[in-house]
């Protein structure tokens, strides 16, 4: 196993060691090359100190990863316990969540702000025995949760999650708390920690994702693709209807499900039919596949899945929708198609010759220009969009992320008559008491209580 290791801030030094080593063999193979003794390290990786007792796979450190391997002062050191955040005693700092098992596929919540609205959980079950992202073996679920769009594989690959010190930027700040939310990865100032480098008296963590199909420097880092995740209920995509292992779940309220191919090819259509919808806060968009509203993809690198080449006809698009929301309009003339803003209301426009082709054309009708009336204006395309993405009914019934939750309190649950609350029936009495109003109703009949309930069908 090859682990590269930075010494006090050196360069990144290879260490090659057995697939079941420990971390207190890997402090002693750089205590050896130092000329320290291996108790006096600290070895740090992903926003936590590694204990010597565990093995490297055990701290879901994968091959050609780097680590940070310090030896503090003791002036140093006692400073920073002092500073640590939220005062965590030692136990609890050591035994935070590893941000290699946070699971975001578990659950997502709809959001109306321009933040992301994701639980992570953690899924211990899964164990280190997975397969890739796009494996067909449902026995056995992908490891990653993390997903990104990587410029060197030019594709949406599996991530990893990172995080540094803000101040100095370097990977030497463990964590007070791991995070718990999208918001606490995207946003400042969410999670704090303890920064180990000397002269560094930083305190907030800087979180950043990379792809985790290759080996990758220091400062490259890839856009995560939050809307991208594990389908690990097996939710059947709203378009194809298969399940597959990788999806993308819309921040719908409905949170639809469709796969990455689906989703490419309704991308694609969207984007011929130039259908998508231009937001000013977000950019150029598209909503949920099932036509749900409010649902405008907030991030939209997600649209790299086009490819290099339609995701540049995506950016051209967006731009000139842009111009034209502005008050521009693009040159008419055949294979110019230069953007232009003219300076006054005038109907006779110029293209200009130093980023076009000098016609000269009428405002109005995009004809040639000439004086008086347009002999004729051009058709209007429809707004409809075109019949070759379409959803299916009872597929998006079924293709939602929460379907399996809502199947079950439909199942076991009955409204209150009086504040409509779901009421979970426990065992075989038909008398209801809602914990919310504290109302008293039958099961069977859906009435108040009443003592020919009691007598009709009351048990116990």
């Amino acid at each position: 196993m090859i682990v590269f290791v930075r010494y006090n801030l050196g360069p990144e030094v290879v260490v090659e060691l057995q697939e079941e080593a420990t971390v207190a063999e890997l402090k002693e193979v750089v205590g050896q090359q130092q000329g320290v003794q291996p108790d006096l390290l600290r070895v740090l990786f992903a926003g936590r100190e590694l204990k010597s007792t565990s093995t490297l796979q055990g701290c879901d450190l994968p091959e050609q990863s780097t680590v940070h391997i310090i030896v503090p002062s003791p002036a140093s050191s006692s400073y920073k316990t002092l500073l640590l955040p939220e005062h965590l005693s030692q136990g609890e700092e050591e035994n935070h969540d590893s941000l290699t098992r946070l699971d975001l596929s578990a659950s997502r919540l709809p959001t109306t702000s321009s933040t992301l609205g994701v639980i992570l959980e953690r899924n211990d079950s899964e164990g280190v025995g997975a397969t890739s992202a796009g494996a067909k073996d449902h026995s056995v679920r992908p490891r990653s949760t993390f997903f990104v769009y990587c410029k060197s594989c030019k594709l949406v690959q599996p991530g990893k999650l990172r995080v540094r010190c803000r101040s100095c930027r370097q990977a030497t700040l463990t964590l007070s708390r791991g995070p718990s939310c999208w918001d606490d990865v995207l946003l400042q100032s969410r999670v704090h920690g303890v920064c180990h480098s000397d002269g560094c008296h930083g305190t907030e963590a800087e979180f950043y994702m990379k792809c985790a199909s290759h080996p990758t420097s220091d400062n490259d880092h890839s856009v995560a693709l939050d809307l991208i995740m594990t389908n690990s209920r097996d939710v059947p995509c709203i378009a194809c209807t298969d399940v597959m292992d990788v999806v993308l779940v819309f921040e719908c309220l409905e949170r639809h499900v469709i796969c990455l191919e689906c989703f490419r090819h309704y991308c694609q259509v969207r984007l011929n039919e130039r259908q998508f919808v231009y937001d000013p806060d977000v950019g150029y968009s598209l909503p949920c596949a099932a036509g749900c509203i409010n649902s405008l993809i907030k991030e939209v690198h997600h649209f790299r899945i086009l490819g290099e080449h339609q995701y540049d006809r995506y950016l051209q698009y967006g731009a000139e929708e842009c111009l034209l929301r502005s008050g521009g309009l693009m040159c008419p003339s055949p294979g110019c198609g230069a953007g232009l803003v003219p300076p006054d209301d005038s109907r006779r426009v110029e293209c200009d010759r130093q980023i076009g082709c000098g016609f000269v054309f009428c405002r109005i009708c995009r004809e040639g220009y000439h004086e008086g009336g347009c002999l004729a204006t051009q058709s209007q395309t429809t707004a409809e969009g075109s019949q070759d993405f379409v959803v299916d009914e009872g597929a998006s019934l079924r293709g939602r992320w929460d379907r399996a939750s809502l199947l079950l309190l439909q199942e076991s649950t009955k409204p209150c008559p009086k504040c409509s609350a779901p009421v979970e029936r426990n065992g075989g009495c038909m008398h209801m008491l809602c914990p919310l109003c504290k109302a008293e109703w039958c099961w069977l009949c859906g009435v108040f209580w009443n003592r020919e309930c009691m007598g009709d069908h009351w048990f116990g």
